[in-house]
């Protein structure tokens, strides 16, 4: 309990998406799951993320527009109280391939959603997941609802005083970070700009993953188009 304690500190003390980012990955080793992830919208249709899951995913979910047919999305906006995986309808062979995929690209075969909505339209959602039995899932769930519950509202409370301030907080990159990204923005493949750092693609992946995840980006594009408008960069 003093290392959950210590998280949600953590959170409430949060001055940059950065910090809700390394949240997100310490929940995940403290309840030795697979994935922890806040996603949420503003008053005016912002999207932010941090989150464990793998850029892979990210990048494969947006490409099939799978908000499209998500059960997840689509359960979680008809309710208010936290969403089972497997209370949702996943009968049609969309959802089924879709959930296929999921748990190839290690988001789990469990997971636990708790939808948000806070004033003029915000609304989030905080999911856990996994990959075990349903018997150690229910268990699971059983015993750290009541935290999760307060850890969710915990992070939306930070989203909102970060929105009530008037902007989402400028984060601050590295300067291989700013470097990555800018090569990025500027129409460089990755391979390209790799060359031009004289570092290589797997290390560029690293740059540009934590500079994704200080931007509160949902994936590459999304992370170099927050650059640009926030002037972080400039091309």
């Amino acid at each position: 309990m003093a290392i959950l304690n210590e998280i949600i500190d953590g959170v409430q003390r949060a001055r940059e998406l950065e910090d809700l980012q390394r949240a997100t990955e310490e929940l995940r080793d403290h309840y030795e799951i697979a994935h922890v992830v806040y996603h949420w919208v503003n008053s005016v249709g912002e999207r932010f993320g941090a989150g464990t899951y793998s850029s892979d995913w990210v990048d494969r979910y947006l490409e099939m527009d799978y908000l499209r047919i998500d059960p997840v999305i689509f359960g979680c906006f008809q309710r208010f109280d936290p969403v089972d995986w497997k209370e949702l309808d996943w009968s049609s062979k969309q959802a089924r391939e879709f959930f296929r995929e999921a748990v190839e690209y290690g988001v789990g075969n469990q997971g636990y959603t708790i939808p948000i909505r806070g004033p003029n339209g915000q609304f989030a959602l905080f999911t856990v997941s996994d990959n075990c039995r349903d018997e150690e899932w229910a268990a699971f769930i059983e015993k750290n609802a009541r935290d999760l519950m307060i850890v969710a509202h915990e992070f939306n409370k930070k989203a909102l005083e970060f929105e009530k301030a008037g902007e989402m907080p400028t984060p601050s990159l590295s300067p291989r970070e700013l470097s990555a990204m800018t090569y990025l923005a500027k129409g460089f493949s990755r391979a390209q700009a790799a060359a031009e750092l004289n570092i290589s693609e797997h290390t560029l992946r690293v740059y540009i993953e934590a500079a994704r995840h200080k931007l509160g980006a949902i994936n590459t594009t999304h992370a170099v188009a927050r650059a640009l408008s926030s002037g972080i960069i400039v091309v």
